[in-house]
């Protein structure tokens, strides 16, 4: 079986640098670090016999907040553009303590954006706490709808293995706005706090959403080679089989019970995507010349179809229903259940 606990934060997520192409197809991105084994979230499950592995949530930010952040904001009437020009940042918090020092960039959103406009970001500055960018950030919409908007601003260090940290944001309730006022601002950041998630629970519930899997461990896993095998975890969510979609856990070597302490993350959902969505997790022996899959399972909805399309992989038996549905019922709050670990197949195979 397949020990499993998942989450869906409802607030704004932190994202990676690449953000998703347009297409046909729904993108995510995705952010994942390793080594949680301190993280106070998690709890001690007791242990069952077959093959499981076991899969968390986990809280991303790591320090402490400060500084500030310039700006000014204008809307072009000729365009119908909303404009942010974000200025600089000052005395930013040092994620890399020994250099002080960190990469930050600037990223924006509207909420709630019913229009799924999306973020914007700034280019990455390298090591400073004082970056300046001279940037406009550019959102193309009307003024009346604009009027409905708050506008947050967030601090982010760009990590190249993917672990970005928040540095702190702002909030602006564009309804009392003075556009007449073009003058640049200087606000201090402020942490994303606790208080701040239930509020955007009760008022504004799947607004923007994170999918959090944290996955553990796993126990007793087949021996399909001889003496042992070197097995690791891989995730989609689908439909989105691009490249970016993937991630994967390290490999650890002639083991049977790993444990890997393997966050996955990803973000840019919206309510209606978790229905259609299905997170496929899948176990794999590395071996040197081919790897072996060795189970997996899928968390989603079990409809056979996603956005209207009939599709092979939203196969999801009742077990995995039960749980996805628990997950999207409860945001900001991390769910467990014991999956039987099933062959699937996997997508995009190739990429191993």
């Amino acid at each position: 079986v397949l020990k499993v606990s998942a989450t869906v934060l409802s607030f704004k997520s932190d994202g990676g640098e690449s953000d998703s192409e347009s297409s046909g197809v729904p993108q995510w991105n995705n952010r994942q670090f390793t080594d949680l084994s301190n993280y106070s979230g998690s709890t001690s499950l007791s242990s069952v016999s077959g093959s499981v592995v076991s899969v968390y949530n986990s809280d991303y930010s790591s320090v402490d907040i400060q500084g500030g952040i310039q700006f000014s904001l204008n809307y072009v009437h000729k365009l119908r553009e909303f404009h942010i020009f974000v200025v600089q940042c000052q005395n930013l918090a040092a994620v890399d303590t020994k250099r002080n020092r960190s990469d930050p960039y600037v990223k924006s959103y509207l909420i709630p954006d019913p229009a799924n406009l999306g973020k914007r970001k700034t280019a990455v500055k390298k090591k400073t706490l004082n970056p300046t960018y001279n940037e406009i950030l550019r959102y193309r919409v009307r003024m009346e709808y604009l009027m409905s908007q708050v506008l947050n601003l967030s601090a982010w260090h760009n990590d190249t293995f993917g672990r970005n940290s928040f540095l702190g944001e702002i909030e602006l309730d564009l309804s009392s706005w003075d556009f007449n006022d073009t003058e640049w601002k200087l606000l201090p950041l402020k942490p994303r706090t606790a208080h701040y998630v239930t509020e955007k629970v009760k008022c504004q519930r799947f607004v923007k959403c994170e999918v959090h899997i944290w996955v553990k461990d796993c126990k007793n896993l087949p021996l399909i080679r001889s003496p042992t095998i070197d097995p690791y975890v891989k995730c989609f969510v689908l439909p989105d089989t691009s490249k970016k979609s993937r991630q994967k856990t390290r490999v650890l070597k002639r083991t049977a019970n790993p444990i890997f302490n393997h966050t996955m993350v990803y973000d840019g959902f919206r309510a209606e995507d978790l229905k259609e969505a299905c997170v496929e997790l899948t176990v794999w022996d590395c071996d040197r010349l081919a790897n072996h899959l060795l189970g997996g399972l899928r968390l989603g909805m079990g409809t056979g179809k996603s956005y209207g399309v009939q599709v092979d992989w939203m196969d999801s038996i009742a077990e995995e229903v039960a749980l996805w549905r628990r997950v999207m019922e409860s945001p900001n709050e991390w769910v467990e259940g014991m999956l039987p670990l099933r062959m699937v197949t996997a997508a995009k195979n190739t990429w191993k």
